[in-house]
């Protein structure tokens, strides 16, 4: 049953995403507003079909956390889950995202009409100097910067591998720095078409003020971070019936 309603909703899944990129394309040559309005309709239209065909729902915790204005957002990354989730509890994001995802046709057009940020990491140090100068463009306009540490989504209980550009946006755009844990890559893992019926957890720390020594930064914010995903993939195991996290096949990954 379970294994039906994954393939059910894999395939509504992109009708859905298909259908509203065509509606989207207007969008494209409309102000900011337009394309993060119809990304919010994707998000919460897949988190419904979610809710109804898979059974997987959403716990929010701590979302008062996030400060006014601009701020910087580091989040776990475990699945697809939160590239569209997060959008529906932001006021103004600007995700930080691959530069080959810019590339697809009517997807990339609208992140890019959105304000998303792209990053070739192929491109090294000019790189990370056209990452922050976006950044901090975009932190002036008062917008969320989401970025995943990690670079790149993680199993859930697999050893962090953290990067150094959360470290040097953090210094550089001298804003707040908001960790966001999840466990949404126990019903959603990533690479895989299986969907687990749960319940996401995602919890909002307390804001890291700017200022702070950028090593000191660094490390605070893995081991807040993972110590809080810890504790919410030990939840969502237990709601699942599994063993403990050293036990299981993704905490090696």
């Amino acid at each position: 049953m379970i294994l039906f309603r994954s393939l059910l909703f894999n395939l509504l899944f992109y009708i859905n995403l298909t259908v509203l990129l065509l509606v989207a394309i207007p969008s494209i040559v409309m102000p900011r507003w337009a394309p993060l309005a119809m990304a919010r309709v994707w998000g919460r239209t897949t988190l419904w079909l979610l809710r109804v065909v898979c059974g997987i729902g959403v716990e929010w915790r701590g979302l008062d956390k996030i400060p006014p204005g601009g701020v910087l957002i580091a989040a776990k990354h475990q699945s697809t889950w939160e590239t569209f989730a997060l959008v529906t509890v932001l006021a103004d994001p600007a995700f930080i995202i691959k530069r080959e995802l810019m590339l697809i046709p009517f997807f990339g057009w609208c992140a890019w009409r959105a304000g998303m940020i792209p990053v070739d990491r192929s491109a090294g140090k000019a790189a990370l100097d056209n990452m922050t100068a976006h950044a901090r463009a975009a932190v002036a306009q008062g917008r969320q910067i989401v970025i995943f540490p990690e670079g790149t989504r993680r199993g859930a209980g697999a050893p962090p591998r953290y990067k150094i550009g959360v470290a040097h946006l953090y210094v550089t755009c001298g804003v707040p720095c908001v960790p966001i844990a999840l466990n949404s890559g126990l019903f959603w893992p990533r690479r895989r078409l299986i969907r687990y019926p749960g319940t996401v957890r995602v919890e909002v720390l307390d804001a890291i003020p700017p200022g702070r020594n950028r090593d000191d930064f660094f490390a605070g914010l893995e081991r807040d971070l993972e110590a809080a995903t810890a504790r919410l993939i030990e939840e969502g195991a237990r709601e699942l019936g599994l063993g403990p996290l050293a036990d299981r096949p993704q905490a090696q990954r």
